[in-house]
């Protein structure tokens, strides 16, 4: 039943998000913007509709139908021992979004993965349509390791779907360029990335690039010593995206696709 209705729930929860992040950054905008919205939108929108089509087509299943196949195949550690049906769903969150976080930083440090992860750094502004912006390589090669780690781990559908949901309202929510309170933010940050703290990680300054991997949970960061609390030129002063990209005109679909493979 899961596996039938999981395009369904995705697709009602992501519409969901992106409108109420939409209406929240129209309101009450952390900075100001100085790239119009017509100028961004329909291009990292667009590659959102790429991705999705592409992966429907690569991967058909999904990660949650690879969940499905494991449990029927008995697959995977969480198949192969006896717990709770709960405590398998909590363990599966939690070692999926470590798997996230180990993902992303590999991804800055091996070269050719970061040709790749660099489109997503490359935006000049900074909002819930930049959440959504990765090459379509990139979201490939991420389903790849995403269907080997439910695999092995014999993770239950159940989870893998809410970790899919809760991973993509989060990416969304905590590159919104909204507004929240010093008190809030701080108290946030204890069991959720923010956008405060993950804008760091847009930082044109490089040190501040690698930090602040988390997607969703920020617990790893301060874990494995990536945590970074505030940008050294401060939220309202600090450079987005990267130097070597600065001109609006990478800006653009298809340079955003070609982007990998220039010098």
């Amino acid at each position: 039943m899961i596996f039938e209705l999981e395009p369904l729930i995705r697709l009602g929860a992501f519409a969901g998000v992106l409108l109420l992040m939409m209406l929240w950054e129209w309101r009450a905008p952390r900075r100001p913007q100085h790239l119009g919205r017509l100028r961004r939108w329909p291009h990292n929108l667009l590659l959102v509709v790429i991705n999705t089509l592409l992966l429907r087509w690569c991967f058909p299943l999904a990660a949650v139908g690879a969940a499905w196949l494991a449990a029927e195949r008995g697959w995977g550690l969480f198949n192969a021992i006896t717990l709770p049906v709960w405590a398998c769903v909590v363990l599966s969150l939690l070692i999926l979004d470590l798997l996230i976080y180990l993902q992303h930083r590999l991804f800055h440090a091996v070269p050719w993965l970061w040709r790749l992860h660099r489109v997503h750094h490359t935006d000049l502004e900074f909002d819930v349509t930049t959440g959504l912006r990765f090459h379509p390589l990139e979201i490939l090669l991420s389903m790849v390791i995403k269907l080997a780690a439910v695999t092995l781990l014999g993770a239950p559908a159940l989870a893998v779907l809410l970790f899919e949901v809760l991973l993509n309202a989060t990416a969304m929510f905590n590159h919104g360029n909204v507004l929240l309170s010093k008190r809030l933010d701080r108290r946030l940050r204890l069991v959720l990335v923010t956008p405060d703290m993950h804008r760091v990680h847009h930082s044109v300054i490089p040190i501040e690039t690698d930090s602040n991997f988390g997607f969703n949970l920020p617990w790893w960061d301060r874990l494995f010593g990536t945590y970074r609390a505030q940008p050294r030129a401060g939220q309202l002063g600090m450079t987005l995206g990267l130097n070597r990209f600065r001109n609006p005109a990478e800006l653009r679909l298809h340079r955003l696709l070609l982007q990998p493979f220039r010098r």
